[in-house]
């Protein structure tokens, strides 16, 4: 589609938002940097962690889920780091951030808010699990962390609408198809545009730039992973999207990474285990 197809005046008044607009946390960009910098201890990531206290909650409610916990339940946020690392509690603190901006007063907004998150969620989790699958056990939480973000373009217009709507200059009852619209020919460059403002490692620029370019880096294992894990996400109806006639073993993505029937299969039970855990928490 187009990128003129939205109206010049929407793209114009979307594009020109503040790019501080509540769409990451100051304790998880606290610890990106960190992180980025590779200037961290053990201590100074608890510390940080715990700067706010529901954030903290929510993350170790999330590091005790099936999908992460050992065989015992970890109780602090120093446990989690022990146990789970800091590269990965940094990402639990950016997604139980990321779950919290996932929501709006207004019951249109917020149905969109929550299909949103589903997928994120669903397509980071599926990388994490596609990347220790496939043998690339050493990207599996920069991959989790890069589908975390990859649609990150997404909650930043949605929220720009919403701000726009509240403003009085956007008269639309967020009309579906133009959100749509707005989604599919904006959300990736307003994405990488934040990534590049808030400092996030290239890595996950590309991923963000590139997650549905034609033409992509073929060698970049860890896009070719979040572009499969997004397409899986579609296929089982884990967001906006439900793509039930998606062929996942004829992709590209599927070639490159010589995955199999037996993995798409496994893949697409845990994105519906996970679907069940989101909800329910």
């Amino acid at each position: 589609m187009s990128s003129v197809s939205v109206p010049k005046t929407v793209r114009s008044l979307l594009a020109s938002q503040p790019i501080e607009l509540p769409i990451f946390h100051p304790v998880a960009l606290k610890l990106q940097r960190m992180l980025a910098n590779y200037d961290f201890t053990v201590d100074e990531v608890s510390l940080v962690a715990s700067e706010d206290m529901s954030l903290a909650s929510q993350m170790l409610k999330m590091s005790n889920s099936p999908m992460y916990m050992g065989r015992s339940k970890v109780a602090t946020i120093k446990e989690a780091v022990i146990r789970l690392g800091a590269q990965q509690v940094i990402n639990l603190v950016i997604a139980a951030s990321q779950a919290s901006v996932h929501s709006s007063t207004h019951p249109a907004v917020d149905n969109y808010m929550k299909e949103m998150w589903l997928h994120s969620h669903g397509c980071a989790l599926g990388g994490r699990w596609l990347a220790l699958s496939c043998g690339m056990r050493g990207v599996a939480d920069e991959t989790y962390l890069a589908g975390l973000l990859h649609d990150v373009g997404k909650l930043y217009l949605l929220k720009s609408f919403e701000n726009l709507v509240k403003a009085g200059e956007i008269d639309s009852d967020f009309d579906d198809d133009l959100i749509r619209e707005i989604f599919e020919t904006m959300h990736v460059e307003q994405g990488h545009r934040m990534m590049q403002h808030w400092n996030f490692p290239t890595i996950y620029c590309e991923v963000i730039n590139d997650h549905h370019a034609e033409k992509w880096d073929r060698v970049n294992k860890m896009l070719a992973i979040v572009r499969f894990a997004n397409m899986a996400c579609h296929r089982v109806g884990l967001g906006l999207k439900h793509e039930p006639d998606l062929v996942l073993i004829n992709t590209e993505e599927a070639e490159i990474l010589d995955i199999t029937d037996t993995q798409i299969v496994q893949l697409e039970a845990m994105l519906e285990e996970a679907r069940a855990s989101i909800l329910e928490g």
